[in-house]
């Protein structure tokens, strides 16, 4: 019996997509579970203009069944003034009938995000993503104080979840990399977990 980790996120530059994927090596450090990545397209001003069907590169883009058919959730955004990128929201609000039906209820979720700047709104933009989680009826997770690299950690990681601050960026700190596979693992141990009970 496969459990299934969807790791969900929007990255406009490309560091949040590199925290899905240490994320999905915690995921699949757990025997028989596996990492699913997607991700959204971008939204515009401009009515008429619509996104590929198919990224040109990256992962492929979400759908609803992929949200019906996990065992459990990351989700991921970079920080736009504290808060999830407009193209995750987007998103987020087109889950209505995942809300009506309650497929979402009693899956594990937990977030991710990235900034610009120590102080960018890395802790209000993991919030800000846990909200809909919450009115999904999702079981939110984050990182506990046992985890070594969240009370060492100089660069990002919060008990929220993983984080990473793109200053002068030199990639993710092994801090930073220690905590998202540290995500990982708790979403798959607890969706294991979950799913044989």
């Amino acid at each position: 019996m496969t459990c299934k980790i969807l790791i969900l996120y929007f990255s406009r530059h490309g560091t949040t997509a590199v925290m899905a994927n240490h994320i999905a090596r915690g995921v699949e450090s757990v025997v028989g579970t596996e990492a699913v990545l997607r991700t959204v397209p971008d939204i515009s001003t401009i009515c008429e203009k619509t996104a590929d069907s198919i990224p040109e590169h990256g992962a492929i883009y979400a759908s609803l069944d992929d949200l019906r058919n996990c065992d459990g959730l990351a989700l991921g955004s970079p920080t736009h003034f504290g808060n999830m990128a407009a193209p995750l929201k987007y998103f987020w609000d087109g889950t209505t009938a995942l809300w009506f039906s309650g497929e979402l209820v009693g899956k594990p979720a937990g977030v991710f995000t990235s900034t610009g700047s120590m102080h960018g709104g890395q802790e209000s933009t993991l919030l800000s993503m846990m909200l809909p989680l919450l009115h999904h009826g999702m079981l939110l997770m984050g990182l506990p104080y046992t985890e070594a690299a969240l009370r060492e950690t100089t660069s990002g990681g919060t008990p929220y979840g993983p984080s990473h601050v793109a200053l002068e960026d030199t990639g993710l700190t092994d801090h930073e990399k220690d905590l998202c596979k540290a995500l990982g693992l708790r979403l798959a141990k607890t969706a294991q977990a979950l799913k044989t009970s």
